[in-house]
Parts: structure tokens; C-alpha cells; sequence
């Protein structure tokens, strides 16, 4: 990891476990595991919201006015919004997809989740993922939330990602491995 990478994550990661404590003193994890899921939706659709928190155009003020208009819009809880005003005087708005990620993870914790990335050819039917949840949680032992994505270059089969594991059984790499495979014979 870079060192700005590192920078961001550990700045994430401080104000994640601010909001989590919070949050768990005033039993409103549910609230805010609604908000994270509401914030991150909004990194993925907007391209304006994206250049407000990355652009270094926008004063202070600015972001602090728009962040505060954008929490009470979206109806996020006050601790959330309270740190995006903070984080907006602060000039760390940059942080908030890593911020997102990182209380995805205490949260997930939390209630005993593990997170599997999962990355198919084409959409999995909701019978192919419950299928693929209950093996995961059977081989991990822990309730699996997916989050799958779609990548046609695959060609087909699926690669999944729990923790450091991987397991790739996608024909682009099986494709890849008989290609080296074969450079070594010829």
C-alpha cells in the first residue's frame, strides 16, 4: 500500500471507529448501517457528489454547507452527519469512500458477517446466491454477506474473495495459466 493510501486508511479507519462507538453507545448501529449503505450508493451514482469531496476547488465553508444540505437530504442520522460537517472543516472529505468501507467492516463484525466479494461472468440468480452464501459459510464458519459484480470478461465462473482468501475458478484464468503453461513447453 502507498503511503497517502495508508494515510487515508488510518484517517477512515479513526473516524469509522468514532462513529461506530457512538453509535453503539446510543444503539443506533442499525441506523447507521442504513446510512453506509445510503452514503455509499450516493459515491456510485453522483458524479457531482464525487467531485465535492475530491475536488480542492470548494472551500471549507462550501463543503461544510453542502455536506450538512446532502445529510439532512438523504435523512442520515446526526452522528454520520456531524462527522461529514467535521470532516468537511477538517478538509478530509476524501477519506469518506474509505470511511465507508471501514464501518462497512466494524459493522459486519459486529453482527458476525464476513463480507465475500464476489465477481461473476453474468448476474447470479437469487437461488445461486443463497446456494453460494450457505458453502461460503459452511467452509468460513460465519454468516456471509455477498457483494457481487458483474465482469463479462471473465468469460464464465466466478471469483471470490473472503478475508486474504481467494478463489478463482473463472475460464479467463484458467485460460491465462494454460497460455503460460504453454510459452514454457514452446
Amino acid at each position: 500500500m502507498s503511503e497517502p493510501a495508508s494515510i487515508s486508511s488510518g484517517i477512515a479507519q479513526r473516524y469509522a471507529m468514532a462513529i461506530f462507538e457512538l453509535a453503539k453507545e446510543d444503539n443506533s448501529l442499525q441506523a447507521v448501517d442504513s446510512d453506509v449503505e445510503t452514503l455509499d450508493a450516493a459515491l456510485k451514482e453522483s458524479t457531482d457528489f464525487r467531485a465535492l469531496i475530491h475536488s480542492p476547488i470548494y472551500s471549507r465553508e462550501q463543503q461544510q454547507a453542502a455536506v450538512a444540505a446532502l445529510a439532512e437530504k438523504m435523512g442520515l442520522t446526526a452522528t454520520v452527519g456531524n462527522t461529514l460537517r467535521l470532516m468537511a472543516a477538517k478538509r478530509r472529505l476524501f477519506v469518506l469512500p474509505q470511511l465507508v468501507v471501514a464501518l462497512r467492516e466494524r459493522l459486519a463484525e459486529e453482527r458476525g458477517e464476513v463480507t465475500a466479494e464476489v465477481t461473476t461472468a453474468k448476474a447470479l440468480t437469487e437461488g445461486q446466491r443463497t446456494k453460494l452464501a450457505e458453502t461460503l459459510k459452511a467452509s468460513v464458519g460465519r454468516e456471509i454477506k455477498l457483494n457481487t459484480t458483474v465482469d463479462e470478461s471473465l468469460i464464465g465462473g466466478l471469483i471470490v474473495k473472503v478475508g486474504s482468501r481467494m478463489i478463482d475458478t473463472s475460464i479467463r484464468s484458467k485460460l491465462d495459466t494454460l497460455q503460460h503453461s504453454m510459452k514454457e513447453v514452446g
